[in-house]
């Protein structure tokens, strides 16, 4: 069930009118959890078995890590880790392991070839899995009491407005929130229904539109000019921020509405001024992830400038691999990686006197290193990723068609504007008066209505 359909309006309609019917936390926990499998199942069914299978393991896991010694608590923690990587191996990595290892054969002269398997990715599958880890990682080092009510720990890991693309979070923040009954509010429902629609706009009136040119581009990549392909990737730099960022905004508001607070997952990304602060204002949920359950444990940066980048590079090149089963996605995380190491991370526009020229140089400047790596991240492979970056910075020749007209494309930069100052100069999401609130609301439904581009476009993290 997309964001962006007739059908997921009407759900969100349903769960939420009869979310404030309900005078108990236990029946909306209930109510949530009936909503999110079935939320879940639309799109295909049997992978709610997958999803349920872990989440069983992790619930035993977390009450026998409690009431362990010793041991016996890693052993179970173990275990449980094992279930949710073993799960995502298999679904994710399989396919991707038998191709390279058919490769290393022929290169090695051996005839044999292993064949591939029938495999569908469930959808999300990386998000819940990670979002599950936390939670016995967190009741193993003490700093989360084990949940005993089997439905509010499956709600945690099922809840449908982050099920399937983040933000990843985490049992402190969420598991109390599933115990606190919580009065219907006003306030809440008008930020929330502000937020979601503001993620509708940016998916469906700008991610879409800017994908018709972004689409028409890299599927020309060996006939276009390095023009279309230079303002094809800008273009995709902005489309994956608004898709992705428009579910986030769509997911938090769904949530507010209903008096859940979810962690942010994005804080103007495009506006850093280096690698390392890009990380720190994109999918901040699984950065701070990888942070806390990956650099921190293997020394961080406290074993020396050598360690340091070692672990930094490993990180990175996870990330790469947990968006996808190719090589063009390590080659993504690499190229991160490396300019962490190689530039230093310091945000120096936290405040708007700061913000001077040179500044404004270096943020263009990370700009463009951002968008030339998300080339690797859109392209179909590694080959068509340097082709592309080599007929740009070549100045080629080519069709300097883009899918687009020169008036669509006019709008398309107008619309990108008024992400960038809404973005940037209007903070939060609140209308305190009612008047502007619903003119807010008309206007919204109309603009989305009248430009937006429908059609069965997932949202593009929907894949990991």
């Amino acid at each position: 069930m997309l964001f962006n359909s007739l059908q997921f309006l009407v759900f969100f309609l349903v769960i939420t009118l009869w979310f404030f019917r309900l005078k108990k936390q236990g029946h909306r926990n209930v109510l949530l959890l009936i909503g999110s499998c079935y939320f879940y199942m639309s799109f295909v069914p049997k992978y709610i078995l997958i999803l349920g299978f872990t989440i069983i393991i992790d619930y035993l896991a977390g009450l026998q890590i409690s009431r362990s010694e010793g041991g016996k608590r890693k052993t179970w923690l173990v275990l449980s880790i094992m279930a949710n990587v073993g799960i995502l191996a298999y679904y994710k990595y399989f396919n991707f392991l038998i191709d390279n290892l058919n490769v290393s054969m022929a290169f090695a002269g051996m005839e044999k070839k292993y064949v591939f398997q029938n495999i569908l990715l469930p959808i999300g599958l990386s998000f819940h899995t990670f979002q599950a880890m936390s939670y016995t990682i967190e009741v193993y080092r003490g700093n989360q009491q084990p949940e005993r009510n089997f439905a509010t720990y499956a709600l945690y890991v099922m809840f449908y407005p982050q099920l399937v693309a983040g933000p990843i979070e985490r049992p402190q923040n969420m598991l109390h929130q599933f115990h606190e009954f919580r009065p219907y509010n006003w306030s809440n429902v008008k930020e929330g229904l502000t937020r979601m629609l503001w993620g509708f706009f940016k998916k469906v009136v700008v991610a879409d539109r800017l994908a018709l040119l972004v689409d028409h581009v890299f599927d020309n990549t060996d006939h276009a000019s390095w023009q279309a392909l230079a303002i094809g990737a800008i273009f995709y730099s902005v489309q994956i921020y608004c898709d992705f960022s428009g579910y986030c905004d769509i997911g938090i508001g769904a949530a507010k509405v209903m008096n859940i607070n979810l962690m942010e997952n994005f804080k103007q990304p495009y506006i850093s001024n280096n690698i390392s602060t890009f990380w720190k204002r994109w999918h901040i949920s699984l950065s701070t992830w990888f942070r806390d359950y990956v650099y921190i444990p293997m020394g961080g940066n406290k074993k020396g400038a050598l360690r340091r980048r070692i672990n930094v590079m490993t990180v990175f090149m996870l990330s790469g691999l947990w968006h996808g089963a190719n090589w063009k996605f390590v080659m993504w995380g690499f190229l991160h990686g490396l300019f962490v190491m190689l530039i230093p991370g310091k945000n120096i526009y936290n405040n708007d006197k700061y913000v001077n020229l040179k500044t404004i140089g270096w943020i263009v400047l990370n700009f463009v290193m951002v968008t030339l790596f998300w080339i690797f991240f859109r392209a179909d492979s590694i080959q068509q990723a340097f082709d592309y970056i080599q007929a740009i910075f070549s100045f080629r020749t080519g069709d300097n068609s883009m899918g687009l007209n020169v008036y669509e494309i006019v709008f398309s930069i107008l619309l990108i504007g008024i992400i960038l100052i809404k973005e940037y100069k209007v903070k939060g999401f609140a209308i305190q008066k009612n008047s502007s609130f619903y003119w807010y609301v008309v206007l919204m439904i109309i603009v989305c209505y009248w430009f937006g581009v429908f059609g069965e476009n997932q949202f593009i993290y929907f894949q990991f």
